[in-house]
């Protein structure tokens, strides 16, 4: 397993809508190990292809650090079926490093998909899991979280975070 470089806004990348997985092959699943660890050592949540550069429809997901009972989930070419309700929480991005903001997006949400072995999968979920879905499966439509902010909002956040990235480099 290796650890891959992760994309930072505004890495055109981030804003293609992903290709859908036609094929599960040693390939795949190479990119899916990968991706899990890097999500790891980042340390992170989630973290869909795009993020690694890699325009295909798989995201990896993992909130056990804070919700126990939540394993592993990989999902190939995952789409939302059903979301309800709304929630407000602070949210970041391993693709927008050290900046946080308000968010809403649904409480709960069922979402399907195909696991790393291409067995169809749904997942109904709340929480921290459900924010964390939402948020990869954006990534797959080149949507990023700071696109959901206010216009103003994403208007300071790009001018303050790029003029900072400027300064690092």
């Amino acid at each position: 397993m290796s650890v891959l470089l992760i994309r930072k806004y505004p890495d055109p990348i981030l804003k293609k809508k992903a290709l859908p997985v036609e094929e599960i092959d040693g390939e795949l699943q190479v990119l899916i190990d990968d991706m899990i660890e890097t999500m790891h050592s980042a340390p992170g949540i989630g973290l869909a292809a795009p993020q690694v550069g890699v325009s295909k429809r798989v995201i990896v997901v993992d909130v056990s650090s804070r919700e126990e009972s939540q394993p592993l989930l990989v999902l190939i070419n995952p789409e939302i079926v059903r979301a309800e309700g709304k929630v407000a929480s602070e949210e970041g991005c391993l693709s927008v490093p050290g900046y946080v903001s308000t968010i809403e997006r649904a409480e709960r949400v069922v979402v399907k998909g195909l696991d790393r072995e291409g067995r169809p999968l749904e997942i109904e979920a709340s929480g921290l899991l459900s924010r964390a879905l939402q948020h990869e499966i954006d990534h797959l439509e080149g949507v990023l979280f700071v696109d959901r902010m206010s216009p103003i909002k994403r208007e300071f956040f790009r001018k303050r975070y790029l003029r900072r990235q400027k300064a690092v480099v």
